[in-house]
């Protein structure tokens, strides 16, 4: 059998881009969900936060001047945190739960399309996760990702993201040029186009 390197695209953005798929993923509940995410981004713009990554949380030090740092950015923009359960663990160590209040909110993890929803009208994306890059750069919203490299080199090249690593200064260096209007130049990302399934689909058929 011919080995071959075939190339599909985004897989988990078929269910963003086709209709029907869209039905059948999308629920009424879910709907109600996404759609009242929308009207919260009407009346007040935000920051959505996720951390969860070892090296990131598990170093108190750095966790507690982040945790400061977005306090004191939840000044100017409310800051959205569900907070993965590893990261809940590290916060109780520090004993900084209290740090939540009505502009820094930190909150349980939410369901997929619940976080979606969060990020889909957020003003910025804050994370360390490999799939939150990606689907900002599809919605178009602003990622800035605290990582020192990404598995989604794509989505610096043509995408919303933006490598920060574990410089708090940088990373809030890159919030003030977001909330000043300063965006990156997006360009469409190749095979992002929601027909990769479709073309997994003929390799199959093609080879058997």
């Amino acid at each position: 059998m011919k080995c071959e390197i075939c190339r599909f695209g985004g897989l988990k953005l078929c269910g963003f881009l086709k209709p029907g798929r869209r039905r059948a993923l999308f629920a009424f509940k879910d709907f109600i969900i996404l759609l009242r995410y929308m009207l919260i981004r009407l009346f007040q713009e935000n920051t959505i936060m996720t951390l969860h990554r070892p090296g990131n949380v598990d170093d108190l030090v750095w966790l507690r001047r982040m945790l400061f740092a977005l306090s004191e950015l939840s000044h100017d923009l409310a800051v959205v945190f569900p907070v993965h359960p590893r990261t809940q663990q590290c916060i109780a160590d520090l004993g900084l739960e209290a740090l939540s209040n009505g502009h820094l909110r930190l909150l349980e993890p939410k369901p997929y399309l619940e976080f979606l929803g969060l990020q889909w009208k957020a003003t910025l994306v804050i994370t360390d996760s490999g799939g939150v890059q990606e689907e900002t750069s599809f919605l178009g919203v602003p990622c800035l990702t605290m990582r020192e490299n990404t598995e989604r080199p794509i989505t610096l090249t043509n995408g919303t993201n933006v490598l920060v690593g574990r410089d708090i200064a940088s990373l809030q260096a890159e919030i003030r040029k977001i909330l000043s209007g300063e965006k990156k130049n997006v360009t469409p990302i190749p095979l992002w186009d929601g027909h990769a399934a479709e073309r997994i689909a003929d390799v199959i058929l093609r080879a058997f």
